[in-house]
Order: structure tokens, then sequence, then C-alpha cells
């Protein structure tokens, strides 16, 4: 539902150190929209040559929410694309982290609010998005980038998430992995991270204390600072 705009907190206060570059994935922003079938490999597949089209050699990889999911399907079908993974408020896949009966319930959900008015779906969502507590300056600035959703996009990337389940892959990455994940979060709620956690060998969890599901816009400072200490140690 959102695009490269949301990242601006990351891409003003990473970009002195590091080369910080933020995509519209298929569906979203300016990018293309995809087909309803597209699934989570066509958008790692997409990903994988948007790395190489902009001359990146094995960078690191950060997503959220369904961009984390993107990025373990990334290190799936292209290993050796990501020099490391930086997953936050992340989820094996909708059916690999909340069940089956969960994940059809959201991919509905999704088929439902692709055919409603922008402002209806982006206030349902936003109620398990942000804490009560998240800045107005913040919450407005993600809707204007919500408002803007593609309506393909919003189907395509449902059924993906919704057929998802990254599971086997946990155990299989062997890159240095950083979950963040915020205490507060209904959409994927800390147990998730817990288990990727416990699942992804030698994986990083840091937790933020009453953040909700947009914990880059939430905390970007501390976001910002442990994405900055993990980048420096991974080298």
């Amino acid at each position: 539902m959102s695009d490269s705009r949301i990242w601006r907190p990351q891409l003003e206060a990473l970009s002195d150190e590091f080369t910080v570059v933020a995509w519209d994935a298929p569906g979203c922003g300016g990018s293309f929209d995809p087909p309803d079938d597209f699934g989570l490999e066509g958008y790692a597949d997409c990903l994988a040559s948007f790395i190489a089209a902009q001359g990146l050699e094995r960078p690191h990889v950060l997503g959220l929410s369904f961009g984390s999911g993107l990025a373990l399907e990334l290190f799936r079908r292209h290993p050796a694309v990501p020099r490391s993974l930086v997953l936050a408020s992340a989820y094996a896949g909708w059916a690999g982290s909340l069940g089956r009966e969960a994940a059809e319930q959201r991919r509905e959900i999704f088929l439902r609010d692709a055919e409603r008015p922008p402002e209806r779906v982006v206030s349902d969502f936003n109620k398990t998005l942000f804490m009560d507590s998240a800045p107005a300056q913040v919450v407005d600035e993600f809707v204007a980038v919500a408002r803007e959703f593609h309506p393909a996009g919003l189907r395509a990337m449902g059924h993906a998430f919704a057929d998802a389940d990254l599971r086997d892959v946990l155990p299989l990455v062997d890159v240095p992995t950083l979950l963040l994940y915020g205490d507060a979060d209904m959409r994927s709620p800390l147990a998730i991270g817990e288990e990727l956690h416990a699942q992804i060998p030698g994986s990083k969890l840091v937790v933020f204390p009453g953040s909700g599901h947009v914990v880059n816009l939430e905390a970007p400072e501390r976001f910002n600072d442990e994405v900055r200490a993990f980048l420096r140690a991974v080298g």
C-alpha cells in the first residue's frame, strides 16, 4: 500500500555513510501494475533484476512487512545477491506466520479493499499500523502516500503473501540478519519475530518499545541507529 517515499527518514539519515536505494515495487508508486498471479517469486525476480540494473553488487537488503517476505524470497531464489538482510515487522509470509485461515482472511480483505474508495481503505488500515502516540505528521505523511495505492498492486500483493509460506527458507539463511519489531505491532506481533529469530541462524532481534507496525516511521532515530550499527558490523 506504500512505496519508496516511506523510506525518506532512512534515505536522509543513512546516505551520509551508505549508498541507499529505495524502489517502487511492482504495483506501487511509479512502477508497473503486475498481474494478479505475479506471486512472491515474480516480485523477487523483479527485485533481482532491479539490483542488477543499478549495478549494486551484494547489497544489504532491507524490507518491512511485505518487503521482509520479499527479501526472504529474494534470498531463496537468488542467494548470491544479498550481503545481509534487515527484516522489519517481518513475516514468513502470511501463510507461514499466521496460518492458512488467517492468510485467507487477509487475502479477502486486500481483494475487497482494491475495490473500495482509497480514503476508507487507508482509514481502516491505519488503525492496525500506528500506535495512538504516533506523531500526527508521521501518520499524515504515510496517509498521503497510501491513498495513491494501485488496486492491481493490492490484489497482486494480497495473493502473493497469502500464498507465501517461507518457513523452509529460514534455517537456510546464511547471511547476517537483523530483525526489527515494535512490541505493540498488531499486524505482525512480536511472537512472529521471536519465531523467525529462533529459526534464522545467528540472527539478531531488536524490539522497539511502544512502536507499531511501521517502525521505521514511528521510531526513525532508533531504527536508523540499529541499521547503521548492524551494517557497520557486517562491513
